[in-house]
């Protein structure tokens, strides 16, 4: 009887360390997002990827997807509104924009993209 018991203990215990590693492992996968705020610089249609240009001078590259969400504004169209993240890029190049994007392994990829606020485009270009 003694025997069976120790035996339940060790199984209960490996259960509630697999279970804590596996809630470690999930809580480690989950995508933190980020957002910088710039002016676009350039984008490579080929390559999926813009360069957004902050007001330090940083230059941020960062990749964008089918999936990535594009908010336009009134003046780039109601096409590039609803069009794809080629489109919007295209009309945006020397705007104002922000993008919210995940990092893995060092790169970087667009959630979404919008139009920066007034304030924040004043701020870009001092």
């Amino acid at each position: 009887m003694l025997f069976q018991s120790k035996r339940f203990s060790g199984l209960l215990f490996a259960l509630f360390i697999l279970a804590i590693a596996t809630t470690w492992q999930v809580a480690a996968a989950q995508d933190v997002a980020h957002a910088v705020s710039g002016i676009v610089k350039s984008f490579d249609k080929d390559a999926k990827t813009v360069v957004v240009k902050t007001a330090d001078g940083t230059e941020h590259t960062i990749k964008y997807t089918d999936k990535t969400i594009v908010k336009g504004a009134k003046e780039t169209g109601k096409g590039a509104e609803k069009g794809s993240v080629d489109t919007y890029l295209g009309a945006k190049v020397g705007g104002k924009v922000t993008v919210k994007y995940t990092e893995k392994a060092g790169e970087k990829t667009a959630v979404g993209i919008k139009d920066a606020s007034t304030a924040t485009a004043k701020a870009v270009t001092q």
